[in-house]
C-alpha cells in the first residue's frame, strides 16, 4: 500500500520523507559506488568535491564502499575508515556535505574474495567464507589498471569469523567520530557477507554453514555489533538476495530475503528503535547494472521478490538498481519503495535532483572513467544544468 501523505496526496519522488530521526526534502538517494579515486586509501579533496556537488538540501548520500580494514580492498584506490589519517581526511567530505544541508552515510566494505594477493596488504590470498576462487567469468582490477583473474581465497576458520564482526564495529565507531550521520553494512553483491549468505558459495560445515539459520548467522553479529557501538538508528543494511554478482547465487534468494529481513525486524524490536532503512537491490542490477546490452530480466518475478520483501521489512526501504526517472517515479507512487538510489545517472549528472524534478536532458556517463584514477576527469567534470547546453542526451537514450 502507498504511503499517505499528510494532506492526504500520495508520495512522489520528490516529496519529503521521515527516515527515522533524518528529515529527507526528496527521495532520490546518492547510491554507494566504487569510484578509485582515493591514493593510499586516504580520501582527498577530489572526494570532497565529487560529494558536494551532489549534495542537496535534505538530500541523502551514501558513500562508495569504505574499508573497514587493511584487508578489505576489492579495488585499488579506495578509502577506507579504520585509522586516525582516513577519520581526518573524512571529516572534510562530511563537513562540506553538511554545509550543504544534506545527510550522509559511510558504506562499510569489507570485499572477501573478490580480491588478489596485490591488494592485500602482506601480499597474501584474501579471506573468505570458502576456499572457492571466483569464476573466470569475472576479472578483478588491478592497481596498474590491467585485470586479473581472482585467486584462490583463504577460508576462515569458525574462530576467526567473529574477528571481522568487530573490524565492522571499530569501523562504525570510526564513521561516527568522523561525522558521519550514519552507516550502511554492505551485506550485498557477492562481497564478504554476501559470501557467507548465499548457498551458492557457502558449503562451510560449522555453525555458519550448511541452514539457513547458521548462513545469516555472520550478518547478525555484524549488525548487532555495529547497533551495540553506535545505536540503531544509524545503522543501516544493503543486501542482494536475487543479484549474482561474483557468482553469489542462491538457490532461493526470495527465502534468503526474507530470513534476513525476519532477523532485522527481530533486532528491532529487541532494541527498541529501528533501523535507519534496509536497501535492497533489484534482481535487474544482474542484466543491466554492469553492461548497457543487458536486458532487464523478468519484471513479473523483480515485482514479486522486491514487493514481498517490502511488504515483510517493518522500516524504511530503499531499492537501486538501474532506475530511471520514470520507473523511480513509478515505485514511490505504487507504494514499492521510500526511496530511490540513483548510480550511473548520478556519476555524470551531479546535480541529478534538479534534473530529474524538472525533467531536464541528462548527461551521458562515461563508463570507461569510472575506475580511473584522474581526479577529475569522469569524476568531477560532468557539467551542471545551467552549465550545459550540449553535451546531454534524452532520458529515452539513457
Amino acid at each position: 500500500m502507498a504511503e499517505t501523505m499528510p494532506d492526504g496526496a500520495a508520495p512522489s519522488l520528490f516529496s519529503p520523507y521521515k527516515m527515522g530521526k533524518f528529515n529527507l526534502s526528496h527521495r532520490v538517494v546518492l547510491a554507494p559506488m566504487t569510484r578509485c579515486r582515493a591514493p593510499n586509501n586516504i580520501p582527498n579533496s577530489a572526494l570532497v568535491e565529487y560529494y558536494t556537488q551532489r549534495a542537496t538540501n535534505g538530500g541523502f548520500l551514501i558513500t562508495e564502499g569504505t574499508m573497514i580494514s587493511p584487508t578489505a580492498a576489492g579495488f585499488p584506490r579506495v578509502p577506507g575508515i579504520f585509522n586516525k589519517e582516513q577519520v581526518q581526511a573524512w571529516k572534510k567530505v562530511v563537513d562540506s556535505v553538511h554545509a550543504k544541508g544534506a545527510i550522509i552515510f559511510c558504506q562499510l566494505w569489507h570485499v572477501g574474495r573478490a580480491s588478489h594477493q596485490a591488494l592485500q596488504p602482506s601480499g597474501t590470498a584474501p579471506v573468505s567464507s570458502t576456499d572457492k576462487p571466483i569464476s573466470k567469468r569475472w576479472r578483478v582490477l588491478m592497481p596498474d589498471g590491467s585485470y586479473a583473474i581472482y585467486p584462490k581465497p583463504r577460508k576462515l576458520d569458525t574462530y576467526g569469523v567473529p574477528e571481522l564482526a568487530e573490524h565492522y564495529r571499530l569501523a562504525a565507531i570510526n564513521a561516527i567520530e568522523a561525522g558521519f550521520d550514519g552507516v550502511e553494512i554492505h551485506g550485498a553483491h557477492g562481497y564478504l557477507i554476501d559470501q557467507f549468505l548465499k548457498d551458492g558459495i557457502n558449503e562451510r560445515t560449522d555453525e555458519y554453514g550448511g541452514s539457513l539459520h547458521n548462513r545469516c548467522k555472520f550478518i547478525m553479529q555484524v549488525v548487532q555489533a555495529v547497533v551495540s557501538a553506535v545505536g540503531a538508528e544509524r545503522v543501516s543494511v544493503r543486501i542482494s538476495p536475487a543479484i549474482d554478482h561474483l557468482d553469489a547465487m542462491d538457490t532461493d534468494p526470495l527465502k534468503l530475503g526474507l530470513a534476513v529481513i525476519e532477523r532485522l525486524n527481530k533486532l528491532q524490536t529487541d532494541c527498541g528503535s529501528k533501523l535507519a532503512y534496509l536497501h535492497v537491490t533489484q534482481p535487474r542490477y544482474t542484466a543491466y547494472g554492469q553492461t548497457e546490452s543487458g536486458s532487464h530480466g523478468s519484471p513479473d518475478e523483480e515485482a514479486l521478490f522486491m514487493r514481498t520483501w517490502r511488504r515483510a521489512y517493518q522500516g524504511t526501504f530503499i531499492c537501486s538498481g538501474g532506475f530511471t526517472r520514470q520507473l523511480g517515479i513509478e515505485a514511490v507512487a505504487d507504494g514499492d519503495t521510500d526511496l530511490v538510489a540513483y548510480g550511473r545517472l548520478f556519476i555524470s549528472n551531479p546535480d541529478l535532483v534538479l534534473r530529474l524534478k524538472l525533467n531536464a536532458p541528462l548527461n551521458k556517463y562515461k563508463r570507461a572513467t569510472f575506475y580511473t584514477s584522474d581526479p577529475v576527469v569522469g569524476y568531477t567534470d560532468y557539467p551542471f544544468l545551467e552549465n550545459d547546453t550540449e553535451k546531454t542526451v534524452p532520458l529515452s537514450r539513457l
